[in-house]
């Protein structure tokens, strides 16, 4: 292996020959990540009066959230294929296009037809340039500087879900919910510009075959398995039917896994799990993820339904966690240093949950610094956990693999999300049944069950060896 101070290292990486791309290319990316998670959760604010304009009802725009979503899902496997027959830098411009293009036309329907349309097309730009951004930002930098380059990627992410709301009521109320799409054009123009100008185009292997059916089982099987999950708790189907489509989607991906073994280049690689760093950082990390990305959906329940507030009273004070995203970076790799992934993880895990469980003792006369204060705090460990299972996992991935790892990486983190609204409505849903009022009281309950699914992940996180991602930590401080 070719150690971090080679000269062979600082010809091989562009961040190394132009310090300046140091910070641009996690910026680019982060271009497109902010626009992402955005769109996920900036729709639901402005649902009342887009249903009104297309003259439909709010139930039925349930359609416009769960149709780019299911693209997520369905395409994401796709995208390491793409990047390693067309380029990376190729594919994520042309992912940026085609995202922008379809936010433009989401701010142009005129029925509900033509925005679900429209939004299957904005979630397969988004399937492309998520994983692949992804890629070209682990490309660019010696994994020693990883950490760094990762802190700056990891901000839009955290943030999103949390001014989507906000930003969707401001632009909704004030102007028009048409803007919430069309604030995405200069965005996307800016980063496709800026990415065909500062990213090095990636070596191609034209002669990379797709392999179509383990695609299609795969992207079926996440696609309905999403689904399945964006549902459970709406009750907008039966429990039998929810059932059968939830073991329609594990049948396909038990079929695909059994597809993945006899092929040579499946759609997603599922040996990928055979790296102990990755399996740890995708699947326990997951857990954590599932706790944490649950808070973002109740907390502002409880500040509106529970206490009375007003939509942008209760925007306000959580979006502070959003702040956290400026410290992350410091306090990530002062961890980092000091612990290594498996303390820093197992700490953060902690700490998280101890701050979800202490949600359950707001009342509506706790004083609002307070909230703010306990909203900043859950922020710092939501954003020290994540960016740490980012960076581990990649840690150890072969450069010829790496453009699946983003795919697999990617589809995993997506249904995490899922997972963690689903786990969250449903627990809600038990908490209060259905022809009561939610209180204050019921959400005591859901936010102190919550704080245990952290804690599910410290089994796998204690299995990480002292020196497991110690190429990504440069202790140098550089």
């Amino acid at each position: 292996m070719t150690s971090p101070d080679t000269p062979a290292e600082a010809t091989a990486f562009p961040t190394e020959r132009s310090p300046r791309l140091r910070i641009l290319i996690p910026s680019i990316v982060a271009i497109a990540f902010l626009m992402e998670q955005l769109d996920s959760t900036v729709i639901v604010t402005a649902i009342p009066r887009m249903a009104e304009t297309l003259g439909t009802t709010p139930l039925r725009m349930n359609l416009a959230v769960t149709a780019y979503v299911l693209a997520l899902a369905m395409f994401i496997p796709l995208s390491g294929w793409l990047a390693d027959r067309f380029g990376a830098r190729r594919v994520f411009a042309l992912s940026l296009l085609v995202f922008t293009l379809g936010s433009a036309l989401c701010g142009f329907s005129t029925s509900l037809e033509m925005l679900v349309a429209t939004r299957v097309l904005q979630g397969f730009g988004g399937a492309m340039m998520i994983p692949v951004g992804r890629l070209i930002l682990i490309r660019s930098f010696p994994r020693r500087k990883l950490a760094t380059a990762m802190a700056l990627m990891t901000y839009p992410a955290i943030a999103g879900p949390v001014l989507g709301p906000v930003v969707g009521g401001f632009l909704t109320t004030y102007f028009s919910w048409r803007w919430i799409f069309y604030i995405n054009l200069p965005f996307g123009f800016l980063g496709i510009w800026a990415a065909l100008r500062y990213v090095e185009e990636t070596g191609t292997d034209r002669t990379a075959r797709f392999d179509f059916s383990g695609f299609l089982l795969a992207g079926s099987g996440l696609a309905l398995l999403q689904f399945g999950i964006e549902n459970v708790g709406r009750g907008a189907m039966s429990p039998v039917g929810m059932a059968g489509l939830l073991a329609a989607s594990i049948a396909i991906l038990a079929i695909f896994a059994r597809h993945a073994r006899r092929v040579a280049a499946p759609a997603v690689d599922l040996t990928l799990f055979r790296l102990r760093t990755f399996r740890i950082a995708t699947l326990a990390g997951g857990l954590c993820r599932i706790g944490f990305n649950g808070v973002p959906f109740l907390l502002p329940l409880l500040l509106q339904l529970g206490f009375g507030m007003t939509p942008l009273l209760s925007g306000a004070l959580t979006c502070v966690s959003a702040l956290a995203a400026l410290p992350v970076r410091a306090l990530a790799l002062w961890l980092l240093r000091r612990l290594a992934f498996r303390g820093a993880m197992i700490a953060s895990a902690i700490a998280g949950s101890l701050t979800i469980a202490a949600f359950a003792a707001l009342e509506p006369t706790t004083p609002k610094w307070m909230i703010m204060a306990l909203v900043l705090l859950f922020g710092l460990c939501r954003s020290a956990q994540f960016m740490s299972s980012n960076m581990l996992a990649y840690a150890d991935i072969p450069s010829p693999r790496l453009s699946r790892a983003t795919s697999l990486g990617g589809a995993l983190q997506q249904l995490s999300v899922s997972f963690g609204v689903s786990a969250a409505a449903i627990l809600l849903a038990l908490a209060a049944p259905a022809h009561e009022a939610l209180t204050a009281g019921d959400f005591r309950i859901v936010f102190l069950l919550s704080a245990l699914i952290p804690l599910l992940a410290i089994p796998g996180l204690v299995l990480l060896r002292p020196d497991d991602g110690e190429e990504v930590i440069d202790r140098r401080g550089e």
